[in-house]
Order: structure tokens, then sequence, then C-alpha cells
């Protein structure tokens, strides 16, 4: 890793830093490029180095914990999306014995080190959405072994938990492979400043619960998730189950309120853990319609993590096109030309642009729906075509954003045989 040392002032061709003199030499690291760039008095500076770093969306690419309101230490601010910003701390270095001025042993970082580390011990803190034995709490441990799970009512919740300091990580669904994305968290995503620090997906297995002692022909209705009901539709059919369907807002929490109002006509779809903690019997297992059932989760952490190149990562991104003819097509083929994968692009409304008129000589003015546009691609931040590649979509879109920059999850997958 270079090291360089800036003068105490310079200037670019697009100011886009400025420093004050100072008594203190400041040091700035690269994380993951080694190359030198250039500055007026010869020290190298390229701007595809200020471009990644915007793009790795205001990572602490020096040190490991928050930037403190101590005024020895100049903070660059970022801002998100625009082709100049950037964010970089600059670490004051003691002139005595050219060290950082820090109290804590110097460690190497791995992937899970990269974020604020717990306010508790070692534990880290999940939040997901849902109650004790739902999909997305087991998806929390598969992410985290060991984790403390922190069931949040209402998917918001779990993100203004972390925004709040009171988990360090958030669990989220975003796709099923049968019943397709999950369009609420996509606008959460936007919402929110969050970043995705990894995924995790978990093959789905279904059971139909009911209370102790009860049998499926004095049954009237069948409770879970929407996504649920529709992925055991057949199989419900098939097990004669002429009953009504209603949807929850979980799966477990449908297991729960059966249990707890003691509701001896309704069954619930559900996990198999979930029958165990409210105390259900298991009157069918493995209801799902299609055993190669999965749900995508992100992670969701108050800091993105650095990326690397020594392992598979995906880049997701979010971006809303200018106005011109094949802007779309322009966008993607800056992908395409770089040989990078796209394994997702999901639209969604443009809720500040909802409707645009076009005016045409031809056939006068006509209305076109705005959208959002989110793109998940192959390919590490810290890769050169990948930076090459958003430096060019940019050229096309009037925003843009870069969700995170994270481990793909390459974990052999086979049909789910209950919740391990």
């Amino acid at each position: 890793m270079q090291t360089l040392t800036p003068p105490s002032s310079y200037n670019l061709n697009k100011p886009l830093i400025r420093t004050r003199t100072r008594q203190q030499t400041n040091r700035i690291c690269c994380v993951y490029r080694s190359d030198s760039v250039q500055f007026q008095n010869g020290i190298g500076l390229s701007r595809a180095d200020w471009q990644s770093s915007c793009a790795i969306l205001s990572s602490k690419v020096v040190s490991q914990e928050q930037p403190s309101s101590d005024k020895s230490a100049d903070h660059v601010a970022a801002v998100n999306g625009h082709k100049t910003s950037i964010d970089l701390n600059l670490v004051p270095i003691d002139q005595t014995n050219n060290k950082p001025l820090t109290t804590k042993p110097q460690k190497p970082l791995t992937i899970t080190d990269l974020s604020p580390a717990p306010m508790h011990g070692s534990q880290l803190r999940v939040a997901y959405q849902g109650v004790p034995g739902a999909y997305s709490e087991a998806a929390a441990g598969k992410a985290y072994p060991n984790c403390e799970a922190i069931p949040c009512d209402q998917f918001e919740v779990a993100f203004q938990a972390v925004e709040l300091w009171i988990a360090d990580r958030a669990v989220l669904p975003v796709e099923n492979s049968l019943g397709g994305s999950i369009h609420r968290n996509y606008d959460l995503l936007l919402r929110h400043r969050l970043h995705i620090v990894g995924e995790v997906q978990l093959p789905v297995h279904h059971c139909l619960l009911a209370l102790p002692g009860v049998r499926k022909e004095y049954l009237t209705r069948v409770i879970s998730h929407p996504q649920a009901l529709s992925q055991c539709e057949l199989t419900l059919t098939k097990l004669g189950l002429n009953v009504a369907r209603e949807a929850v807002d979980d799966t477990a929490g449908a297991a729960e309120y059966i249990a707890a109002n003691n509701l001896r006509d309704t069954a619930a779809i559900a996990s198999a853990r979930a029958a165990d903690l409210y105390g259900m019997q298991i009157l069918a297992d493995g209801i799902q319609d299609d055993s190669s059932n999965v749900t995508r989760f992100v992670m969701l952490a108050r800091e993105p993590i650095i990326p690397r190149t020594d392992r598979p990562f995906k880049t997701s991104i979010v971006f809303a096109h200018d106005k011109g003819t094949s802007v779309l097509f322009k966008v993607l083929s800056a992908f395409a030309f770089r040989n990078i994968s796209l394994t997702k692009i999901e639209s969604r409304p443009h809720r500040n642009r909802p409707i645009r008129l076009v005016d045409d000589a031809n056939v006068g003015t006509a209305k076109h729906f705005e959208y959002m546009f989110y793109v998940d691609f192959e390919a590490s931040m810290a890769e050169v075509r990948a930076q090459n590649a958003l430096a060019e979509v940019q050229e096309f879109t009037s925003f843009l954003r870069v969700l995170g920059s994270y481990p793909m999850d390459m974990t052999p997958w086979c049909p789910s045989r209950g919740d391990d």
C-alpha cells in the first residue's frame, strides 16, 4: 500500500479538496490501489482514484472507527452519486515518530471487521422483520452465526434499529425464486442510508402447522404471509384443503397467533422451528409447490465494507436515467462492453417525478412514467472495469447511487431439508 504525503495546499483542475496549513503531516491511505497519482508538485493522482473513492460510498479507507469531532483531522465530505465526490479521512501523523496518533494496536482487518463493532461485547446484534421462528431469523443466523437476533414488527423498524445503534446489522429479504422481488424493500433501500455489506440465500421449507390434536379435516382456514400462501397453493389443493386463505405479516407470526388464541380450526404455513417454539404440530412437511424455493437476503450496516478482488463480489446500484433516446440501452451497454454480467434489473416508480410530458410534433403531447432502476452486477468496485463502467453510466443518468459492493454468497445450493 502506497503512502502519499500531500503539501499543505494544492490545486486540481476541479477543486475537489481544500486543506488548511498545519504543523503536522497528513497521510492519505489508498486502500485498494497501489499506483501513484499526480499532484502539481509531482505526487501522482488520477481521476479514477477519486471516482473509485466515490463509488465505495463514503468508506472510511483509513480507520475502522467513526470520524471523531477532533479538529486535528481533516474530513473531506462526499456527495454520494456525483462524479467528483470523494470521502477520505486525513489522519494526523506524529512528526516525531511518523506513526498515526492512536493508542489502539494495529491488526489485520477482515471483511466482517470493516464496520463499527457492536457496542456491547463481541456478540453482533442483527435486526430482522418478524417474530422468532421467521425465515429472516434463520437468514440472520446463517449470515452471522451466534449473533443476537432482534425481532422487529416491520421492515422499516429494522432499518431504524441499525440507524439508531440498537442493532449492528439488519437482514432484509429482497427476492424469492418463485414470488419475485419484494418491492417494498427496494423502496426502503433507497429511502434509508444503510449499505449492503453481504448477501445470503436461504432455501425455504414450508410446513403446515396446527395445534396438537387438530386434524386436517377440521380446518376452516390457513393463515400465513402472502408469498408463503402463493408458494403452497397447489399443495394445499392436493391435500384436499378447501379452506379460506388469509394473509398476515409473518409466517412465524401466524403460528404464534394461533397458539396464543387457541384457534383449533386454523392452520399456519411456517417453518419447523416455529412449530417447536409455539408448541404446534406439523400436519404436513415440505408443502412448497417447488422444492427449488430460495429467498435472497441482503445484510445492511451503517458503514460499507471495503471492496476486494480476491473473491467474487457483487455490486448493487440504483439510478434514474436522463432524457434522451435509447438511454437505458446505453447504460446497460456500459456493462456489456466490459464483460460484466448483470444478475438483476428492477424498475420502480420515481416518486419525485412520477410523470414526464413529452412533446412530439407528429403525435402531440404524450405522458411517460418515470422509473428508478435497480441493478446488480458481478464485479467488485475495486476492479477498474467496474469503476469505468459506473463512470460511463453517470454520463447518462440524473441520479446514481451505489447501494453496496459485497461478497457473493457462493454456498452450494441444495433443496431444503428443514431449518438446519
